[in-house]
């Protein structure tokens, strides 16, 4: 289409300058004559050559040529929400930004402390059904619970009556002296009982009373001659303590050491 246009506008100027020679020609021919009727005669002839090329000077201007290009678009931006939003502020080669007021900015923080204290309290809220669910019933533990009997705890060794009426010897001396039982690593099978006699009772030591007599335990001998019996036997050979241990897994040949 642009291409016949432009076509179509060089054969109009080709077309022009033709008539307008042609018309020079017969006012040269006629400049011989002295009336100036020919030469008026000539000129308006020119203008109406001119004029009556209407038809390819309307066509030759790019205005006439009835292309609409922006017509749609035009009726497109009439509709669009964001081109009437955009018409309403004047284009501007810089973009224009104002700081919050204090007023806004006093709102916002107001917003954001009342959000931090509805989460505090839900936060609390939360806890305190937490602590309320975790809460046992005391009514019906309290029925639920049964008294506890006091059982008798069982003595950590027991004395024989000859263990004790030998023991009773040595408390009524002039300085009577206690005896401390305990254990070393000794002999074939391991362990060997030791007696001292003392005094005092250590920090750590356990005291077992029976009958009125007390016999002192080392703490570290506890595991190894718990639920003991402690015997005194005087024979011909020798006059000594002896110990039945139910803790005893065998013991060497001569009765001195024992393992547990």
């Amino acid at each position: 289409m642009i291409k016949y246009a432009v076509r179509n506008e060089r054969i109009t100027l080709f077309e022009g300058f033709n008539r307008l020679f042609s018309t020079h020609s017969l006012l040269a021919d006629r400049a011989s004559s002295p009336t100036t009727s020919c030469i008026t005669h000539g000129k308006r002839y020119l203008q109406t050559s001119l004029s009556d090329d209407s038809g390819y000077a309307t066509s030759s201007s790019p205005a006439q040529w009835g292309f609409k290009f922006g017509a749609k678009r035009q009726e497109r931006d009439k509709t669009s929400p964001i081109s009437n939003t955009l018409s309403d502020y004047p284009p501007s080669k810089w973009s224009s930004y104002s700081l919050p007021s204090k007023q806004a900015l006093k709102e916002q923080q107001e917003e954001a402390d009342a959000r931090d204290a509805e989460n505090r309290n839900r936060v609390a809220a939360a806890q305190e059904a937490i602590r309320e669910a975790s809460k046992p019933d005391v009514t019906e533990h309290s029925k639920r619970a049964k008294k506890r009997t006091l059982r008798p705890r069982k003595a950590l060794i027991t004395l024989s009556p000859t263990a004790l009426s030998h023991l009773r010897g040595l408390l009524d001396q002039p300085e009577p002296k206690l005896i401390r039982i305990g254990v070393r690593n000794r002999g074939c099978s391991g362990l060997t009982y030791e007696l001292q006699y003392i005094t005092e009772p250590g920090k750590f030591d356990e005291i077992v009373e029976q009958d009125g007599v007390k016999v002192i335990i080392d703490s570290k001998a506890l595991f190894s001659i718990v639920g003991s019996e402690m015997d005194w036997v005087d024979d011909k050979l020798s006059s000594r303590f002896v110990f039945k241990n139910p803790n005893s897994k065998g013991t060497c040949g001569c009765g001195e050491s024992f393992m547990v």
